[in-house]
């Protein structure tokens, strides 16, 4: 396996408490950052680092952290999003509660970084559980001295609080997150201005994913440049992926960015192949929100060289053939999987979420929804197939934020590459909708 840079202690009995933190390096990146750098030094390493953001967008966070406006007199703040709700991830829930000292840390260090004195952690409505542990090591971190009043001794003050959400996914979206932050109905706001100018309570503000603020203390620690070497390309560093479905290990593993995706499939190391012996089908490979590539295209491009595990490769082909890497949810489907339940599995939840503000997603998921419903219970037609393209290409870049293509890329991508099988759904509707019902045909690669 690679290196583990953010889960190597992981398994450490007790390293959710503040003293076998410590014991094992912890908080070093505050007192070198705080000690020996200046503010926009610790920027300048991030940037080096080349970290792109975790949480899906893939966006360089030391470029974002230089957007940061710095009016004079004017409060900044640094968000962290652990608002984790896209249907398989779950990465970021494991790092806050086996090692919640690390996301302080790296909270500490980036408020630093940015000139924030008052920071949040914005945590999925449904994991109290994760808040309490959060607020227990905060109080720990305040009775050390890291947090509070002159940290250190540097002069430097912060207050760290944690905020849990409504259980909204469409608040894992920046100024949604924001608005609910404020008290307010969880709805997407109009850009610009970006939060990086009016952000939380109008004030210049930066959100970053929990896994990407916690990779700040390793980077200031060993260096941007150090950090960099790991991975391939603009692929640097390591990433956490939340392996689950058919697979013989499922689970969260730390990998260099640039590891083949047969290799994390089917290695002993990592996933260890495909459940009961069976044939893999298809993957999502970011979370739900990410076009389903086939067995034939998550392996190999179009060009047939090696799938890697890195932002540039998965999305090698564009949409027709490629898909992202997104929040790191990597759900494998096996020879049995009926797609088209599957896709209206994902739809059913779209639907849900969606916070109704844009009409083209708050109708056009309902009409996904709909019409896969009928394609899954027997009632579907032939041309429904194709109303599913339509409805999802009129709903993609109709929105105010991304939850419509979340919906809409999902569906377009299954019809693309599993045409047959929707079509197999409209003619053979009795043995079609059988429970355990497996499609005969072949798999369609493109």
């Amino acid at each position: 396996m690679g290196r583990k840079l953010l889960t190597e202690h992981i398994n450490v009995e007790g390293i959710e408490t503040l003293d076998v933190y410590r014991k094992h390096g912890g908080y070093r990146s505050v007192e070198k950052a705080l000690k020996t750098m200046t503010p926009d030094e610790v920027v300048e390493e991030v940037k080096k680092s080349g970290l792109r953001g975790r949480g899906g967008a893939g966006f360089p966070t030391g470029l974002k952290w230089s957007f940061l406006a710095k009016p004079e007199g004017v409060p900044r703040y640094l968000v962290c999003n652990a608002d984790e709700s896209e249907p398989g991830t779950f990465k970021d829930r494991q790092l806050m509660s086996k090692l919640p000292h690390l996301l302080i840390e790296g909270m500490i260090t980036g408020s630093y970084a940015l000139g924030a004195n008052t920071s949040y952690i914005y945590i999925r409505g449904e994991l109290l559980y994760v808040l309490r542990i959060l607020e227990k090591a905060i109080a720990e971190a305040y009775a050390a001295g890291f947090l509070g009043k002159n940290i250190l001794g540097s002069g430097y003050d912060l207050d760290l609080y944690v905020h849990p959400g409504g259980g909204a996914y469409i608040c894992g979206e920046e100024t949604a997150l924001l608005e609910s932050l404020e008290g307010k109905r969880g709805n997407p706001r109009n850009k610009p201005p970006f939060p990086a100018v009016q952000g939380l309570y109008a004030r210049p503000t930066v959100v970053n994913n929990v896994e990407s603020i916690a990779a700040v203390p390793v980077i200031v620690n060993e260096g941007g440049d150090e950090y960099a070497k790991i991975g391939v390309g603009k692929s640097t560093g390591t990433k956490l992926f939340s392996a689950c479905g058919h697979l013989n290990k499922p689970g969260i593993y730390e990998i260099e960015l640039g590891l083949p995706v047969e290799e994390f499939i089917y290695s002993d190391e990592y996933c260890g192949g495909i459940w009961k012996g069976r044939e893999l089908k298809a993957v999502v490979a970011g979370g739900s929100s990410v076009p389903i590539l086939p067995k034939e295209l998550i392996l190999k491009t179009a060009a047939g060289e090696n799938r890697l595990m890195t932002y540039e490769s998965l999305s090698d082909g564009g949409f027709v053939t490629g898909t992202m890497l997104g929040s790191g949810g990597f759900i494998a489907m096996d020879e049995t999987t009926n797609i088209v339940r599957n896709t209206w599995n994902f739809s059913r939840f779209y639907h849900h979420e969606s916070c109704g503000q844009c009409s083209p997603c708050r109708e056009g998921t309902g009409w996904l929804e709909k019409v896969l419903h009928r394609l899954v219970h027997g009632h579907g037609q032939m041309q429904d197939i194709d109303l599913l393209v339509s409805v999802a290409k009129q709903i993609e870049g109709n929105t105010i934020c991304p939850l419509g293509e979340a919906a809409a890329w999902p569906v377009a991508a299954a019809v693309r590459h599993f045409r047959d099988e929707f079509e197999w759904h409209v003619t053979h509707p009795q043995e079609a909708t059988k429970a355990g019902a497996i499609f005969p045909g072949k798999l369609v690669t493109a």
